[in-house]
């Protein structure tokens, strides 16, 4: 019978881990024992703060039904969705950059891991009270997507907008379309995300955004959020979303034509971006 101790718990874990058919999980697993073992050591954790942690994940497992996804929120506010989506460039094409523009993003939504399109609709979900920025002014985004090598995708699948307006780019790989921002509004806090913010003194709130998906054969799929600068919440967005090549200009316009030439009654903006694909 194995001694089981303090010092020998976790290499008695990682041996259980040795006949696992899949030697990427063994690695996962064997350097999560790892890190979760030298974390409780290191802070010296009690019982009483275990069962603590242990009824966090209890009760965002229960919160995370349809729509709701209260783990994708906790990785969100932990950074560790804005992690995996800032090594994602390196992993899939060796280099720390994807290119001019916009590169591979989880937003927040996206998002966190790889969001189900439920959840990201469930979180940009209008919310009561939420801070409209400029009110419902109309907003016209326009731009052109590309490739890395800077050549146009020619009839990519744009996704633009919290109303998931959809069209095709032009032979040219460009776009124009008008689009419905996500108000900057908190993140859901009645959960235990929300609790865990409060305890820690930080913010719940999002700045406003326009949810962005881009998917052409030959490519891999985008999906990002753009934001609006100037917006109050940008250097504190509670889920590290935001990146400096993602904020982008909102010109006003007083009323009058429109940019796709229809006429316009109330005052609007628009927002000129170019989108880079990465190779799949």
């Amino acid at each position: 019978m194995q001694l089981i101790d303090e010092d020998t718990i976790t290499q008695a874990v990682i041996a259980r881990h040795a006949r696992a058919a899949d030697p990427r999980l063994r690695d996962l697993m064997t350097s999560l024992v790892q890190h979760l073992h030298a974390f409780a050591r290191e802070v010296r954790l009690t019982d009483r703060e275990w069962q603590a942690g242990l009824r966090l994940l209890a009760e965002a497992g229960r919160l995370s039904q349809g729509p709701r996804h209260e783990f994708a929120l906790l990785s969100d506010t932990l950074g560790v969705s804005a992690l995996v989506a800032a090594m994602a460039p390196r992993r899939a094409a060796g280099r720390a950059d994807a290119g001019a523009g916009a590169g591979a993003s989880a937003g927040a939504l996206p998002a966190a891991i790889e969001a189900t399109e439920a959840t990201e609709a469930g979180r940009a979900a209008p919310l009561p009270n939420a801070e409209t920025a400029d009110g419902a002014a109309p907003c016209f985004l326009r731009g052109q997507v590309r490739g890395t090598d800077g050549r146009p995708v020619p009839g990519a699948e744009l996704l633009l907008g919290a109303d998931g307006t959809r069209l095709p780019a032009d032979a040219q790989g460009r776009f124009q379309a008008r689009v419905q921002a996500v108000a900057a509004q908190p993140l859901p806090t009645d959960g235990p995300t929300g609790a865990l913010l409060r305890s820690l003194g930080r913010s719940a709130w999002r700045p406003a955004y326009v949810p962005v998906c881009i998917r052409a054969a030959g490519y891999r799929t985008l999906r990002t959020q753009l934001f609006r600068r100037g917006d109050r919440h940008l250097d504190a967005d509670a889920a590290f979303g935001v990146r400096r090549s993602l904020v982008a200009d909102w010109r006003p316009h007083d009323s009058g034509p429109a940019p796709d030439g229809s006429p316009c009654e109330r005052p609007f903006h628009t927002v000129d971006f170019d989108f880079v694909l990465e190779p799949a």
